[in-house]
């Protein structure tokens, strides 16, 4: 089976914007219900993550303009991208996921894989040094 290449600009948009596939899957579930508020306790339930680590997505995704606080509460959140173009792009993200997994997964993950090479390589003993 071969994968089908991401589009250039969501290609892009997953390298610099999508941390982990929590943070996907934590963002493209709070955009399916677009008016409903998330607080950690519900999105830990959905995702069968911990609580801190879902409070933990929670603010992440704030940080990045895609959730806003939700009433009073600074603990509770609602998807509300800060820009059309975000949203737009999210949007486009959800539906490329829903039929390409495996491509999307691939890209997050070979993102952490460069990382943690660039760390290991810090390590290596060089003749040169």
């Amino acid at each position: 089976m071969t994968e089908i290449p991401v589009p250039k600009d969501l290609r892009r948009f997953i390298l610099t914007s999508v941390e982990s596939i929590p943070y996907l899957e934590a963002m493209l579930l709070l955009r399916t219900e677009y008016n409903a508020p998330w607080d950690a306790a519900r999105l830990a339930r959905r995702l069968y993550i911990s609580e801190k680590k879902s409070a933990d997505l929670l603010r992440a995704l704030q940080a990045a303009g895609i959730l806003v606080f939700a009433g009073q509460s600074a603990s509770s959140y609602c998807y509300r991208p800060a820009s059309p173009e975000l949203g737009t792009m999210i949007d486009c993200l959800a539906e490329f996921y829903a039929s390409h997994l495996v491509e999307v997964t691939h890209l997050v993950h070979s993102k952490h894989d460069k990382r943690a090479e660039k760390f290991a390589n810090a390590f290596l003993w060089r003749k040169d040094s």
